[in-house]
Formats: C-alpha cells, structure tokens, sequence
C-alpha cells in the first residue's frame, strides 16, 4: 500500500478554548470555546478516522490493529505518536507529565508518559509560555507550590510565530493566552495539574489539581533543552530537523516549488499549517492544504511535494 491516509480530526472543548481553528482552518469546530483539534490520533480518549482509500471510514486504532504493515510492524502496543493543534484563547493550567515508568506504575499498565514539543503557528505579541521552574530542590518546589509562590516560582519565557520547544516529560509548563500551537507528543493523555490561575467552571466548582504527582515527577532543577535546528536547502524546499529524541524526530518543509523526498522510515506524519500543495506518489497525485493532516505508509519510497507551503512533518 502506497495510498496516503488522510484523516479527519476530532475537537475538544475546554475553559480556554477559542474559536481560532475554524478562523485558521477552516474546521467544523462544536463550539466558541474548542480548545483542541486532535489531528493525528489513535488515543482511546479521541480518534481520529480515514477519510479515503482502503480503510475509509475506520479509526486510525483499527488501522494500526488491522493493518500492521501499513506502518512497517512498528514495535509498539499502541501508535505511537498524537498531532494537536491547541488554540489557547485563555491561559492553558500549569501542569507536568510523568515519563513512562511513573504513568506505568501509578496510572495503569497500559498508560504511557508524555514527552511533546511545540511549533508555534501564531499568537498575540505579548504571548508567553510558562516553561520550567526556578526552585533549586524538591523541597523548594513542594515549599514554593504549598505557599502559592506562583510569581516566584514559574519560568516565564517570551514567544513569536515559528518558534519551537521541547517539553520532556518532568517539565512544568503552560501554554499562555492568545496561542495557537502545533504539538506532537507521545500517544498519552495522562497530565497532573500544578496551578488553574483558581478558575471555576459554569457551577462554580474549580478543577482538580494533582500536586503530590506533580511534585513526584517534577525534573528538580529546572534543566533547559539545547536543540540545535539543521538547515537543509534542497530544489524547491527548505528543510529543517527542529528535534530528534528518543520519542519522535519532527521536521518543517517549507515549499517553494517542486522538491523530492523518500519516505524511508517505519510511517510519517504530516500536517500543512500554510499554503496548498500537490503529493505525487508514483502516477497518483492528491491535492494537500492547509489543515490537511494524513499519514504515508511504510512502503511509499519516492514522492514530490510541488507547491507554496509549510508542513510539519514527523516519524516516531
């Protein structure tokens, strides 16, 4: 099979969602606070399903079940990776993920970790990420946590359009208002929340906080990534590796043209953030734009992407 799988996402309403990924995109979004457009996902709390092709109509889990050679007999119980794009109209909480062992022994066997990264597609100005913290021990932490010492204690950092973080599992972080954020991360929904700025919901009831986990699973000190970007210029496109880690490598193409690549790993994921595009695998040609999001299969090899457009591109 050589046929891509282009998917159709599912969205999620949450206190600080927006209506930006249908200003954005164009998406059928179910209300003026949807928060999160799970774009690539086999997650049991959100899948996303095949809109063509040979598996039109199910989920990607069913695919991932069914088809095992589709994504090369990847080596996983589950597939691996979930694409999101967050619209942060309001403050997202400050929270942490565990890594894997901790979500194994404390959240069921089955559950996994989450390490993530962001690719910042827009925002306001004056946007920020809370990323990291600055106490020095745990018992700073879990002192400074206890005391409320928010402004204390939580790393501030300034953003713009195209910027990139990775957030290993173990840091504290924040999305902050007026952000919209690709994220690829492992395949977990498992988050241990740290502050909620004391927001209530339409009872009045605030939401949990998870602070001895958090606590627990907290990288103490603080440590900050040095991701050094690759820059590759090739005929009509402009390539750059923003990470490669244990979990995922992910990519941006920016098209200005023609240009040629081979899809030599187990599967790519693929989301067009910008402009529009042709895909030509052998003597099939699909039409890509901006919020497409599909899949190429283990054995594609050789393709053309010919067009004006930015994608961000991943393989576990």
């Amino acid at each position: 099979m050589t046929e891509p799988l282009f998917l159709q996402p599912i969205f999620k309403e949450r206190i600080w969602g927006g209506t930006t990924l249908k200003e954005k995109f164009g998406y059928d979004i179910p209300s003026a606070t949807t928060g999160e457009c799970w774009a690539i996902s086999a997650h049991k709390n959100g899948q996303s399903t095949v809109k063509n092709g040979e598996f039109k109509g199910k989920t990607l889990d069913q695919v991932w079940e069914d088809a095992p050679h589709v994504f090369g007999h990847y080596n996983s119980e589950v597939f691996p990776l979930l694409t999101k794009i967050l619209d942060a109209n309001k403050d997202l909480s400050v929270q942490v993920h565990p890594d894997d062992e901790y979500a194994h022994k404390h959240e069921g066997e089955n559950e996994y970790g989450k390490t993530e990264c962001w690719y910042i597609i827009d925002c306001s100005p004056n946007a920020e990420l809370i990323f990291g913290h600055h106490a020095h021990s745990r018992q700073e932490l879990e002192q400074m946590i206890s005391e409320g010492k928010w402004d204390h204690l939580l790393r501030r950092v300034s953003i713009k359009p195209g910027d990139f973080y990775y957030v290993p599992s173990g840091t504290i972080h924040a999305i902050g208002e007026g952000t919209l954020v690709l994220e690829t991360q492992q395949s977990s929904d498992t988050t241990y929340r740290v502050f909620d700025y004391n927001r209530t919901d339409q009872e009045g009831n605030q939401r949990e906080l998870h602070l001895q986990q958090a606590i627990d699973v907290t990288t103490v000190p603080h440590e900050d990534n040095d991701l050094n970007f690759m820059v590759e210029q090739r005929s009509g496109a402009t390539i750059t590796t923003l990470v490669q880690e244990q979990y995922f490598s992910v990519y941006k193409y920016e098209l200005a043209g023609a240009a040629s690549f081979e899809q030599d790993g187990f599967f790519q994921l693929f989301s067009v953030l910008d402009g529009e595009a042709t895909l030509q695998i052998g003597s099939d040609t699909y039409s890509i734009s901006k919020g497409d999001h599909f899949i190429l299969p283990n054995n594609t090899g050789d393709f053309t992407l010919d067009g004006e457009a930015t994608i961000i591109v991943s393989n576990p």
